[in-house]
């Protein structure tokens, strides 16, 4: 875990994921942030498409997509946090689609 805890908080860090991929994909506490990480990406990239079509609404095309990008931001957070700190804690609501993940 400690070889791991170096270089997994990337995982959390939008297109920097691949760092760890090409780094320490065997690595078992690694690979679990690098799944979490995904899941964020995706996440991430879905927001994008959706804050595109909020984009032409009035006021809401304001709200929505600042607070989806607020939300995103604090679950990075927690996942460099975890990271750092050693833990293999699963990111509110996303977290659990990471299991469903494999490479």
């Amino acid at each position: 875990m400690e070889e791991g805890k170096s270089i997994a908080w990337l995982s959390y860090i939008g297109i920097l994921i691949i760092i760890p991929i090409l780094l320490q994909k065997d690595n078992f506490y690694t690979k679990f942030h690098i799944k979490q990480g995904l899941v964020l990406l995706i996440a991430s990239i879905i927001w994008s498409i959706v804050n595109f079509f909020f984009g032409f609404i009035p006021i809401i095309g304001l709200i929505i997509p600042l607070l989806g990008w607020i939300f995103l931001m604090v679950l990075s957070i927690i996942g460099i946090i975890n990271a750092i700190q050693g833990k293999e804690a699963e990111l509110p609501l996303v977290g659990k689609y990471g299991e469903k993940i494999s490479f």
